[in-house]
């Protein structure tokens, strides 16, 4: 069993739970919360023996293999250090930290403790994205990857009226970039890998983070497009597109129907059923991880996280979105 303690009383951290019970070795060992009382609340709901309101005693703690970070992401970078000096594994919400250089620390951090970090970016854990890594050939080169993911945010209505919740604060290294476009830059870079050159456009909003923006990476033989957005709502499909044939994927958070439309008009629908929770599947690509039972896998990859990171920082100085944490990279 690998035992776990879990940063955040949050919904998502309650997502991370339920899709463990699905996962034969994790078990639920621990809670950390700035206050005892959510703590203890959050803990009788998921059945779990300890609380925790020092991080530092948390992370000293032989009752925890494995922790789950799912604070703001402003506090992702200093966490995780923290637990991977004292020799736990470490699964970092997406974005794994505000900036590019927080990053680099955190993997040779990981890598200096011989433990395992790894970015929860869910979809491409899923099944179908690597159905859809394997069917790339049959498209011939590809010329042109699109991705889209805008939904019109439930705090966005708040803000309007004058009240910044979370989701529009750079004090938490918040925005659009960093909250939905990540589903859309990451599996970009998973399959064509670094870019040479990045040109980002948006929005930015009165508090200081984006509303929505446009990301096109430039390859030598392709380009790619990342279109994002809390501020407005699409229907848009992704696609790849290739001299022989699309990829259709009808939404890139989730991959539920993937289908290839060839130049002769004809369709082969390439999606599986993804019948468990969505975030099970990356529980279960960490805990290969640790095992040391699938070491070639790419999934999720580190490498993978710091180009990311590497894209989004140059993104958001090429749109004044600066937040607190970049204080650190500018000295």
């Amino acid at each position: 069993m690998i035992k776990y303690g879990v940063i955040g009383t949050n919904f998502i951290t309650d997502w991370l739970i339920e899709a463990g019970k699905e996962v034969n070795d994790f078990q639920l060992a621990a809670v950390y919360s700035r206050t005892k009382q959510r703590g203890e609340e959050f803990a009788e709901k998921h059945n779990a023996p300890h609380v925790f309101t020092n991080l530092e005693e948390m992370a000293k703690s032989p009752m925890i293999d494995a922790v789950y970070i799912a604070s703001p992401t402003a506090f992702h970078a200093e966490q995780a250090i923290l637990f991977l000096n004292h020799g736990k594994h470490v699964l970092c919400e997406k974005p794994i930290a505000s900036h590019n250089q927080e990053v680099a620390e955190m993997v040779r951090t990981a890598e200096n403790n011989q433990v395992i970090l790894m970015e929860a970016v869910k979809n491409t854990a899923l099944p179908n994205f690597q159905q859809l890594r394997t069917a790339i050939d049959k498209i011939g080169p590809v010329r042109r990857m699109v991705t889209s993911y805008c939904q019109y945010s439930s705090r966005y209505d708040a803000f309007k009226e004058g009240k910044v919740l979370n989701a529009f604060d750079p004090t938490f290294s918040n925005g659009a970039l960093m909250d939905i476009g990540l589903y859309c830059v990451y599996p970009i870079i998973d399959l064509f890998g670094k870019p040479d050159s990045i040109k980002a456009s948006g929005v930015k909003l009165s508090s200081g983070v984006d509303g929505e923006g446009t990301l096109l990476l430039a390859y030598p033989d392709m380009e790619a497009v990342a279109m994002y957005s809390k501020i407005t709502q699409s229907h848009f499909p992704s696609e790849i597109q290739g001299e022989k044939g699309t990829i259709v994927i009808d939404h890139i958070q989730k991959l539920e129907k993937i289908n290839i439309h060839y130049l002769d008009g004809q369709v082969e629908k390439i999606s599986l059923p993804q019948n468990n929770a969505d975030m099970s599947y990356e529980l279960q690509v960490f805990h290969e991880k640790i095992s040391g039972k699938n070491e070639s896998s790419q999934i999720n990859s580190l490498e993978t996280s710091l180009q990311t990171a590497n894209v989004m920082t140059e993104a958001r100085d090429q749109l004044d979105v600066v937040f607190p944490a970049d204080e650190s990279r500018m000295k």
